[in-house]
């Protein structure tokens, strides 16, 4: 999940799809728990916000019912009215059955009231209401809310549903107000010899941004003996790998040691799907996110005599054995694929060409940066 832009506003990720669908699954059993044996109920979904939670709501609920809908709109931008519109929908006789309400989310309860008044002059046999999400410290009605999926701030949401003027409602998850990323976050790629380093250095001095190579991070935890580079070394020391939350915990404390920076540029890191989305999440909580992967493109063929020449020179032996730096390009082959699908699949791959001078190279990048 990362910040989504809708018409002039941006929204955080705020609860996952997963976690929306264990609220539904309990508040079905709930519901069903409390009826009657052989109760037939009758559920309403006020349009258009429920329809997602009705329709999920109601493939959980495990037993017969009827469905309906009603429609009564009394929102605009980002704020509620107390203007309660014309209702449409009910056609069924209700007298001395069972109906329960079904609500997106209820937050000063000024629709709900209006609707609860309808209901309860129909001569229905029980009344009740469940309610994906309450905001309490905005309820103004005395209103009885049998079932809450849960409580939340107020704080205008979108998603799963709910939207801001006319969009939002198709995302599986709930996002919430932010304000407009201020950081500009690259994680920047590049296969063995690609001249990942060099750029790194260049374009953190031209874009004022914080260099973080997970290299770097972990010999500095280690060396220092910090509690998460004293963890790191222990599996280390056994030829274990170390976790992915072993490192993203040490990339995370790399980044609150400098939340004043204009941004920063990720190098070596994430290498995981899985370390991808920590990363994602993490940002997002601080309304702010990965701008784009930017990957240095460069035959290997080219790399590797030119890690081989290299191999003359630098002192490591890994640079002198041909088999070992194939070795190393298969393990950057599998992990890039991996995640290039992650980052095009939200828009946010690009690939330059890395054949070239470093000035070359550096315009080329560049010309991505100014854009992210």
């Amino acid at each position: 999940m990362k910040i989504i832009k809708l018409h002039d506003l941006y929204f955080k990720p705020f609860i996952n799809k997963e976690e929306i669908s264990t609220i539904v699954k309990r508040l079905a059993l709930q519901v069903k728990n409390d009826l009657p044996k052989d109760e037939i109920p009758i559920f309403v979904g006020i349009l258009n916000g429920c329809f997602l939670f009705a329709a999920d709501f109601i493939r959980e609920f495990k037993g017969n019912c009827e469905v309906s809908f009603v429609k009564l709109a009394s929102y605009e931008g980002t704020s509620t009215t107390e203007e309660v519109k014309h209702l449409v929908g009910i056609n069924e006789d209700l007298t001395g059955r069972t109906v329960i309400i079904l609500e997106d989310i209820i937050d000063t309860g000024a629709t709900l009231q209006e609707i609860y008044n309808i209901f309860r002059d129909k001569n229905v046999k029980t009344l009740k209401v469940a309610s994906l999400f309450f905001k309490p410290d905005v309820f103004k009605k005395e209103l009885p809310i049998n079932y809450i999926g849960k409580s939340i701030e107020d704080k205008f949401i979108v998603g799963y549903g709910l939207d801001y003027n006319k969009l939002g409602r198709n995302y599986p998850a709930i996002y919430q107000l932010t304000t407009q990323p201020k950081m500009k976050n690259i994680v920047l790629f590049g296969p063995p010899g690609a001249g990942k380093g060099t750029q790194a250095t260049l374009l953190k001095e031209k874009y004022n941004l914080l260099h973080i190579s997970t290299g770097d991070v972990f010999r500095f935890n280690i060396k220092n003996e910090t509690a998460l580079g004293k963890l790191a070394k222990s599996f280390m020391d056994k030829g274990d790998l170390v976790p992915d939350e072993v490192t993203i915990n040490m990339l995370k404390a790399e980044v609150e040691k400098n939340a004043d920076a204009n941004g920063f540029i990720f190098d070596g890191f994430p290498r995981t799907e899985s370390q991808a989305i920590a990363l994602d999440e993490f940002l997002a909580e601080k309304g702010e996110q990965i701008n784009g992967m930017v990957a240095l493109e460069v035959p290997e063929d080219l790399l590797v005599g030119r890690l081989l020449e290299r191999g003359k020179t630098s002192g490591r032996t890994d640079d002198t054995d041909e088999g070992k730096i194939r070795n190393r390009f298969n393990e950057y082959n599998t992990k890039t694929a991996i995640l290039k699908d992650f980052y095009q699949a939200q828009g946010n791959y690009y690939g330059i060409n890395g054949v070239g001078n470093i000035n070359e190279i550096t315009t080329r990048l560049s010309e991505v940066f100014d854009t992210l």
